[in-house]
């Protein structure tokens, strides 16, 4: 459906386009009842005005959108934080939206049928393919975050999923685990980076000899702290873990706190180890074992490589690989020790980037 404009707006309130214009960036030249006739119209017609050609005329900065399932997961918290930093540096504007993992939404935000009006997106979607993202050829620019493979012009900057989880297992068969469960499948979403952790733990389990048992394999609604306190009471009074790898730090605090409401010890009875350093795994009871992506990183290399691709839409598309490491806590401790200090830490852990 083509998005309401200027014109639209002034034809339904009965005004000029110079004056819905004014209401838009100077209402306080407007008097109150035009105004209020302009801003129902606008209301009525679902009208967003389009910041982009607004910093064209007052001088340009680009505006760029962020686009993530959650605000309010810590993960995505603590990497918006870094964008907008990060592109405040280099002289842009982040407008940060969310989709709930939501495919109708993801695809109206990146159709624009917000208005944004911006001049790229870093998107991390849960419900739409690669493929689907790249047939929007009128689009702006697309860096997509996370583990899906890039197409045509869309750029992929990601950790190695896979492979981090390969490693995270790894480690819990090093502690004689042989019991070890995977939290956080999604059948449910068209979500690949869950998909690649999956992977990556059922080929440890090949690596080093041990049966895939599909009561282990446990898929949640959502990546929170009560879906992990929830799988973790399914896996304790059916299957009996002796380790647990969730695929989010929220999965995995959650798995925690069952273990501690049903006597269980961590690690002694059952190992933890989550996946992305958010910050309060740090202080947790016992601290959390997890995967650490480089989240400054991630956050410079998205904008860098958006900035190339706004600079030259016809760059093949890129995978741009992020470095992470396994920090080692209390939750999952190094072999022959009750707990052990967390291994130096990537510098970009935190939103600070300290």
């Amino acid at each position: 459906m083509r998005r309401a404009n200027l014109k639209d707006v002034a034809d339904r309130a009965g005004v000029s386009i110079r004056t819905v214009s004014n209401v838009v960036n100077t209402p306080e030249v407007v008097a109150r009842p035009t105004r209020q006739r302009v801003l129902e119209a606008i209301e009525e017609l679902g009208y967003r005005p389009n910041l982009a050609a607004r910093q064209l005329r007052q001088g340009h900065r680009e505006v760029i959108g962020l686009v993530v399932p959650e605000i309010d997961s810590p993960y995505f918290a603590e990497l918006a934080a870094l964008v907008v930093r990060h592109a405040e540096r280099m002289g842009w504007t982040v407008i940060v939206e969310q989709t709930d993992g939501d495919a109708t939404r993801e695809q109206q935000l990146l159709d624009g049928a917000r208005g944004q009006g911006v001049d790229g997106i870093i998107f991390c979607p849960w419900a739409m393919t690669a493929e689907e993202v790249s047939r929007r050829a009128t689009a702006p620019p697309v860096v997509m975050l996370g583990e899906q493979p890039g197409m045509g012009s869309v750029d992929r900057v990601a950790i190695d999923n896979r492979g981090a989880a390969l490693e995270a297992v790894h480690h819990l068969v090093a502690l004689g685990r042989t019991r070890i469960a995977a939290v956080g499948l999604q059948p449910h979403l068209s979500n690949e980076t869950a998909r690649q952790r999956l992977a990556g733990y059922r080929a440890a389990l090949v690596d080093v000899g041990l049966v895939a048992h599909p009561e282990l394999e446990v898929p949640v609604e959502r990546l929170h702290h009560a879906d992990g306190m929830g799988a973790m009471a399914g896996l304790l009074a059916k299957s009996k873990p002796d380790a647990v790898f969730c695929f989010t730090d929220q999965l995995a605090l959650g798995a925690i706190r069952t273990c501690a409401d049903q006597g269980v010890r961590v690690p002694e009875d059952i190992a933890v180890v989550g996946f992305d350093d958010i910050e309060v795994g740090r202080y947790s009871v016992p601290a959390l074992t997890t995967v650490a992506p480089d989240k400054q990183r991630l956050a410079e290399l998205a904008l860098t490589t958006l900035q190339e691709r706004m600079a030259d839409s016809s760059l093949p598309g890129r995978d741009v690989v992020v470095p992470h490491l396994l920090v080692v806590r209390e939750s999952a401790p190094a072999a022959g020790s009750a707990t052990r200090p967390a291994r130096s830490e990537l510098p970009s852990s935190t939103p600070s980037g300290k």
